[in-house]
């Protein structure tokens, strides 16, 4: 991420005034063709070569269809022709699929006939999926509201600052897979792009589920609080749907704020069991 300069500190632009999809899809393709010129995509989408022609990588001869069977839709590739006829979604499905055909190029040959070019044949994926996330996450963080693209590949609202250790927090060893594998949903459907209230609600239900998991330990750590844990998602509209329900809250503020309420709570509990 770049820090605020002059015209946002001074005022003059404010920092939630974000780039266009038009400034976006500009920024993609510049990071994208840099990528492409030095061999982070030989592997698995190929290269054209002035003897050989078209050598194909991992994802076979014709990457149209390969994008095709990844992402559904057939008016992708090539990237450079079809690029301006993309909508928000098709430039974060196509962001989601680079990330997963990247790898950092690390041992090859110089084809040097009329400057052909480097055909490298060694790869390093981690050192490409780095590279490629920090390259592209400089731009998606000034794209509108923000995004980022996780390690997992895919492209996230951005998290606040000082929400962002908790929600990458890695859970203790011990934690039990009816934990670990709801918590890790949860965060994905809350921060998931264009979440709706929806998608927020599922994720604070996994929580209160995954809490539910360990209400003993919960117990056992925070006493009579622990009532007041489950009395969030019991009755407020959370898990359950009956006359009883108080629903009258504004989600926008009060989804946010149970799902950070229980995120951290699980974490907390988690850690203190650890240690025990």
């Amino acid at each position: 991420m770049d820090r605020p300069y002059y015209s946002q500190r001074n005022g003059n632009r404010a920092p939630q005034d974000g780039l266009t999809l038009e400034d976006l899809k500009r920024a993609f393709l510049a990071f994208y063709s840099d990528f492409k010129r030095e061999g982070y995509f030989q592997q698995h989408l190929g290269y054209d070569c002035i003897d050989m022609g078209f050598v194909p990588g991992t994802a076979g001869a014709d990457l149209k269809i390969d994008m095709l069977v990844a992402l559904r839709k057939a008016h992708l590739w090539p990237i450079e022709e079809n690029l301006s006829t993309w909508t928000e979604d098709d430039l974060f499905d196509v962001i989601e699929y680079l990330h997963d055909r990247v790898s950092k190029p690390t041992a090859g040959r110089y084809h040097e006939y009329n400057s052909c070019g480097w055909h490298y044949d060694e790869f390093h994926q981690p050192s490409g999926r780095t590279a490629y996330r920090e390259r592209m996450n400089r731009v998606l963080g000034a794209y509108d509201q923000g995004f980022e693209l996780s390690e997992a590949g895919e492209v996230l609202s951005l998290a606040d600052e000082g929400l962002k250790p908790l929600l990458e927090a890695e859970l203790p060893p011990s934690t039990h897979d009816n934990v670990r594998g709801p918590m890790q949903a949860a965060i994905r459907k809350f921060r998931r792009h264009r979440a709706t209230n929806q998608d927020k609600l599922d994720a604070i239900r996994d929580l209160a589920g995954a809490l539910e998991f360990i209400r003993p330990q919960v117990k056992n750590f925070f006493d009579k609080d622990e009532g007041d844990m489950f009395n969030l998602a019991n009755n407020f509209a959370i898990r359950h749907n009956n006359g009883k329900q108080k629903e009258r809250y504004d989600t926008d503020i009060w989804y946010s704020w149970m799902f950070n309420y229980y995120l951290a709570t699980l974490n907390a509990t988690l850690r203190m069991v650890e240690r025990e």
